[in-house]
């Protein structure tokens, strides 16, 4: 018997840290063979499809298209383009960026391809952890065809240096295992330690599977030649299935 099972990953928690979570709240799964059908990255959160039983079948639901809610940060960049990552970037906040917005969003909609982002789970010839914990060049990655359905802009709001390094050190400090969280920290509270503020941004994307909204959020800055990078992410939907 086959089961799709529709989880919500928690911001800080692996797919398969999800997955035991379950298990451990609904004894009748506790034995049953489980897999995830589509990551999701630490920083990220919301519907996660589980599949129960014959996982064999779930090539077939890899491929469904997708709706995320996400923020982006603006004037700042990581090596991973979201706040799990080492800052190797600053830039001034973008001037009258309401105005710049429809530019962005058009350029967002042509897109056709994108590069695949440091720290991702694509494999470089053949070699997965290469993939994960070696910066590759972004001119020596791959590419991958994607489609940007829709996209639009929710609203944008001004945080205090203050509250974005008390909500990075909060949020990041919930992440379990070795992803580098003392070294990232400690960057993010040089910077921050400063008088000042940024602004955040919200949006609503329809996209192809295989589109990593991390890397989206990285080059909607570099569409006006500024830095930026994903401030939270959330999936609502995937193909047919909702939360």
């Amino acid at each position: 018997m086959t089961e799709i099972l529709k989880l919500y990953k928690k911001e800080g928690e692996t797919p398969l840290e999800c997955i035991l979570r379950f298990k451990a709240g609904h004894s009748q799964y506790s034995k049953e063979k489980m897999t995830y059908l589509g990551r999701l990255d630490p920083m990220a959160e919301g519907l996660l499809l589980a599949l129960a039983g014959n996982t064999k079948e779930r090539e077939k639901y890899l491929s469904l298209d997708k709706t995320y809610e996400f923020e982006v940060l603006w004037g700042f960049s990581t090596d991973t383009h979201d706040i799990l990552g080492i800052i190797d970037g600053t830039s001034s906040e973008p001037t009258k960026l309401e105005q710049r917005i429809p530019v962005i969003l058009k350029k967002v909609r042509e897109k056709k391809s994108q590069v695949y982002p440091n720290f991702s789970s694509k494999s470089f010839g053949g070699d997965y952890m290469k993939a994960r914990e070696a910066k590759i060049d972004e001119h020596d990655r791959p590419e991958k065809k994607i489609k940007i359905f829709d996209i639009s802009h929710l609203n944008t709001r001004l945080v205090s240096n203050k509250g974005l390094l008390e909500e990075i050190k909060k949020r990041v400090s919930e992440v379990k295992g070795d992803f580098r969280q003392g070294e990232i920290i400690k960057k993010w509270a040089e910077v921050l330690e400063k008088e000042g503020s940024a602004m955040i941004s919200s949006f609503k994307a329809d996209v192809s599977s295989g589109t990593y909204i991390r890397g989206l959020a990285h080059e909607m800055g570099e569409m006006i030649d500024k830095k930026a990078l994903a401030w939270s992410i959330r999936r609502t939907r995937i193909g047919n299935y909702s939360c």
